[in-house]
């Protein structure tokens, strides 16, 4: 095969190169992707070596060497930078391969028709020489392309760093981030119970057309989401999130990107306001802003929780457990003895006997409102506490608590009769 070849290889030279301007042309024309990304005079010189190399490649293997297969490596690679699809870069070859096949038949054909019997056996082995040279091709363009997707993702690291951080150029992150210089913008933390739960490559929950824009960062200390709000309103981002059934907090809708690392601050204060027994769910900073406010300062909230609740939380453990319990469900039900006895399943008077033993033992009247404000900070730093766990569960499901006056017969927010 290597002497007819040698035979034929002037006027086959000549073939080629009408051969690859064939195909450039067939290319450009019905491939846009490829007409898009490259101009004519470099597609048709990458096509015109690549039928040498599968010349070249077909007398290799003839002579029972192997394919030399790094031409074909660095068109794949060349490929995948220019962003060219695959599935063009395979069609080329396909068709590059038939145009070649005939290519020989015609130079045999011109210097010496009885030699095409000898050029026969041929064909399976340049079909071979083609489908490895396409392979080799291929995947030097799917390691390219995951190294780019490697880089890539790095840099919109970086870039969401430099915004939720607040370090670096922060107009210059926002709009390589297609971020609008001004808007409505909100950030998401979530809990650590969320490891390894999102299957996005980036992580964190999908956003459909109806729902915020979310960029995703994970990071050792956490995973952390950019809305991009548009117009969405703040509670939608509880929907988005609801899949991934795990406690997240929601920062406040902020007008600029340069804001965006004051509101991670923000949303992380958020979920830390939450109690670690609350249930999955998104924890929006405006709706905890007291339990917020506690868990800004961990060192005060220590004090305030020894302070006033100190001798409560001397008490054998299942005392103090049911102290607290029932003043949490005291509180979130407006002060009504009657919606509380509902909710922890007790008589009324027990709610109030309890709640009178908390104030003897506080020395703070439920009362008097400057007192319920410090019982409930430091009921919110008990639960936030190191000692919470075992200690103050959330309040018990329950019928809900109508919004305005409470009811009749529960109007006293005091156990203490009226003097």
């Amino acid at each position: 095969m290597d002497r007819i070849i040698e035979e034929i290889r002037e006027d086959l030279g000549r073939r080629i190169a009408v051969a690859a301007d064939l195909l450039t042309d067939r290319t450009l024309t019905g491939d846009p992707a490829c007409a898009a990304l490259t101009g004519r005079a470099e597609l048709r010189e990458r096509i015109h070596r690549t039928l040498h190399q599968a010349v070249d490649g077909l007398v290799r293997s003839s002579r029972g060497l192997p394919v030399e297969l790094s031409g074909a490596r660095a068109t794949g690679t060349l490929s995948a930078g220019q962003g060219l699809p695959l599935d063009s870069l395979r069609r080329t070859y396909r068709y590059g391969g038939r145009l070649l096949w005939q290519s020989l038949i015609e130079a045999v054909t011109a210097h010496d028709r009885a030699a095409l019997p000898r050029l026969l056996p041929a064909a399976g082995t340049l079909w071979d020489v083609l489908d490895q040279m396409t392979e080799a091709a291929s995947e030097a363009y799917r390691l390219a392309e995951a190294g780019r997707g490697a880089r890539e993702r790095e840099r919109r690291a970086a870039l969401l760093d430099a915004l939720l951080d607040g370090s670096g150029p922060v107009a210059e992150a926002a709009a390589r981030l297609g971020l609008p210089e001004r808007g409505r913008f909100a950030v998401v933390v979530l809990g650590p119970d969320c490891a390894g739960g999102p299957a996005r490559p980036d992580g964190g929950p999908e956003a459909g057309p109806d729902s915020p824009r979310l960029l995703w960062r994970i990071r050792a200390d956490g995973e952390t989401g950019l809305a991009d709000l548009g117009h969405h309103p703040l509670e939608s981002l509880r929907r988005l999130l609801a899949p991934l059934a795990v406690r997240a907090g929601v920062s406040p809708v902020v007008g600029t990107p340069a804001e965006l690392a004051g509101a991670r601050r923000l949303a992380a204060l958020a979920l830390r306001a939450e109690q670690p027994s609350a249930a999955p769910g998104a924890a929006l900073l405006d709706e905890r802003l007291p339990a917020a406010l506690v868990a800004a300062d961990p060192e005060l909230a220590a004090r305030l929780r020894q302070v006033v609740l100190g001798p409560v939380l001397e008490l054998p453990t299942e005392d103090a457990r049911v102290l607290l319990t029932t003043l949490g469900t005291w509180l979130a039900c407006q002060g009504s003895t009657t919606y509380a006895a509902q909710r922890l399943y007790c008589h009324r008077n027990t709610v109030s006997n309890r709640l009178r033993r908390l104030e003897r033992l506080t020395g703070r009247a439920l009362s008097d409102p400057a007192h319920v404000v410090e019982l409930a900070l430091a009921h919110a730093a008990a639960a936030q506490g190191p000692s919470a766990a075992g200690t103050t569960p959330a309040a018990p499901p329950g019928p809900a608590v109508p919004a305005g006056p409470t009811p009749a017969g529960t109007a006293r927010r005091s156990p203490r009769p009226p003097g």
